[in-house]
């Protein structure tokens, strides 16, 4: 099923490996991804949370397995992509969606510790490669699939403010447009969503304020904050064959969040968060 409950099998047969999958985007996606057929490798940092998205696939009917990956560690990365191979014999499709935000410690370039600029850059951007480099291999011998990474409307649109987050999400969108030429005669695509707004655990020093949550709803072209359910939609598009032209795309999947309201979303973040921070 997609996430509206519609039956399909788009990706009947096929084996997808999601990062960062115990809440979120990443267990909407795991979710939607097996609803429409796949088998799915579960992982994440923190195992009860992926353990809870294993047991919602399990209860819906669909397959599914958990390993703990910390994406962050190059080696654990290599375990994961072993371990669904162990388990499934192949992979289709690679979701590298795990992710940080760290509001009130990313910041303004001179203000952000070398720490927190290590963490996000190795979660962010280095998590992202290390699943590329040990995936695409068993993806080629499988004779092709779909790399969908996680960057953000962010990697298109900096608001300022968050250096750390969007520098990792701008390179992301990069290193998905660098591959991509490469993958191609493996008969892999890569692209990646740039979400605009999602309720999650990630963003909700904004959406759990009222005043601010509904100034950022009014910033998007279609109002509202964005489920991680409609994004999960996008990625089950990517990961079929329904889109077969795309590659090397950045999707902002944001509700029209880029085009329609940047500029205004830009002052109203710098003067809201100032107010939150402050207060």
């Amino acid at each position: 099923m997609t996430t509206d409950g519609t039956e399909n099998e788009w990706l009947a047969g096929h084996t997808a490996v999601v990062t960062g999958a115990g809440s979120g985007i990443g267990r909407a996606s795991a979710v939607a991804l097996a609803r429409a057929g796949a088998s799915v490798m579960v992982s994440d940092v923190n195992d009860d949370a992926g353990a809870a998205t294993r047991a919602l696939i399990d209860e819906a009917g669909g397959e599914a397995a958990y390993t703990h990956c910390d994406v962050s560690d190059a080696e654990q990365c290599g375990d994961l992509i072993e371990a669904t191979l162990d388990r499934f014999d192949g992979i289709d499709v690679l979701h590298a969606n795990a992710g940080v935000s760290l509001p009130g410690e990313d910041g303004f370039a001179p203000t952000i510790s070398v720490e927190t600029w290590q963490k996000v850059v190795s979660v962010n951007l280095n998590g992202v490669f290390y699943c590329c480099h040990h995936a695409i291999g068993p993806m080629a011998k499988r004779g092709g699939g779909s790399i969908i990474a996680t960057a953000s409307s962010m990697g298109v649109v900096p608001l300022g403010g968050m250096d750390a987050y969007a520098a990792t999400k701008s390179a992301v969108v990069g290193l998905v447009r660098s591959m991509a030429p490469t993958c191609g005669p493996l008969g892999i695509r890569v692209n990646a969503i740039c979400p605009g707004y999602v309720e999650t655990a990630l963003t909700r020093m904004l959406h759990g304020d009222a005043e601010v949550a509904a100034a950022f709803a009014a910033q998007h072209a279609v109002p509202g904050w964005q489920t991680p359910e409609e994004i999960a939609d996008t990625v089950v598009f990517l990961a079929s064959d329904a889109s077969r032209a795309f590659t090397g795309a950045a999707l902002t999947c944001d509700r029209g969040w880029v085009n329609f309201k940047a500029p205004d979303a830009m002052r109203a973040f710098h003067h809201l968060m100032g107010e939150v921070l402050d207060g």
